[in-house]
């Protein structure tokens, strides 16, 4: 499926600001049956951008706008093929994979209800099975409801409320992951959902079987990846692939809107 994605970001200060410094994850990745043909970033006001990659080889544009401003846009453009779906060749995963992937971290705690709702999932002896029901016990424990939680609330915080958002599912289901010894990853991207276009940004959850790789499944939908998804980064947490993160110099308060339209 070709999709095109523009991503537009609006940050607004009350007062004026100057010597901002952000890094944006935007740009879709060219791995795992999917294929980037374009991608543009562009800032007003202007500012020079760079491209790196961080420790887990996600895509970060670094751009610094010093004059003085009360606003700031990130446009970001792309166009990309994905795939049926996920496909990744990995079999074997390093140890420090291994250590990044199954730890705990402060979105993803142990907690008792995770405990749980991980011991009532496991399939003794079929972790492929294991993964598939996991999916589906998060689906049914948390309600979808814009609002209920922010990006700030863990997995433990998500399933005492019993609402959330993608996020929210994808770390309640890394965190069952890892009590069950399965190594799990969080995923940033894109969603085509034309029904539902408030779903656009999205989030969801890699699992590593051993002799089968890493399998990709949405807990918020209770499916695998297809070719409606638009892969942009991976990491232990939300907290690894943030979309955006900056610092600016002045005592103003800011304010920051996200339009995001996915299209086929």
């Amino acid at each position: 499926m070709k999709l095109r994605i523009e991503h537009i970001t609006t940050f607004t200060y009350d007062l004026p600001i100057s010597e901002a410094y952000t890094e944006m994850r935007l740009a879709p990745i060219d791995l795992g049956g999917q294929r980037r043909t374009s991608f543009r970033l562009r800032t007003e006001p202007g500012g020079e951008v760079t491209r790196y990659p961080d420790r887990y080889g996600n895509e970060v544009h670094y751009f610094d706008v010093l004059q003085p401003h009360q606003q700031l846009r990130v446009i970001a453009s792309s166009e990309v093929h994905t795939s049926e779906k996920f496909v990744d060749e990995q079999f074997e995963l390093s140890p420090l994979d291994q250590f990044d992937y199954l730890t705990p971290t402060l979105y993803t705690p142990e907690h008792e209800l995770i405990h749980q709702l991980a011991e009532a999932s496991v399939v003794v002896g079929n972790k492929i099975a294991t993964t598939y029901s996991l999916m589906t016990a998060v689906h049914q424990a948390i309600q979808y409801e814009r609002g209920a939680t922010s990006v700030k609330t863990t997995a433990e915080e998500a399933l005492q409320i019993g609402k959330g958002v993608c996020q929210d599912y994808a770390h309640v289901m890394l965190a069952c992951c890892r009590l069950s010894g399965l190594p799990a990853r969080y995923v940033s991207g894109y969603l085509y959902s034309p029904n539902a276009p408030e779903m656009a940004s999205h989030a969801w959850v890699d699992v590593f079987v051993t002799d089968y790789g890493w399998r990709s499944l949405d807990p918020t939908h209770n499916c695998f990846q297809d070719e409606r998804y638009v892969r942009v980064a991976t990491g232990r947490d939300y907290n690894d692939v943030p979309p955006t993160r900056g610092m600016y110099k002045g005592n103003a308060k800011e304010k920051m809107e996200v339009h995001v339209k996915v299209e086929a």
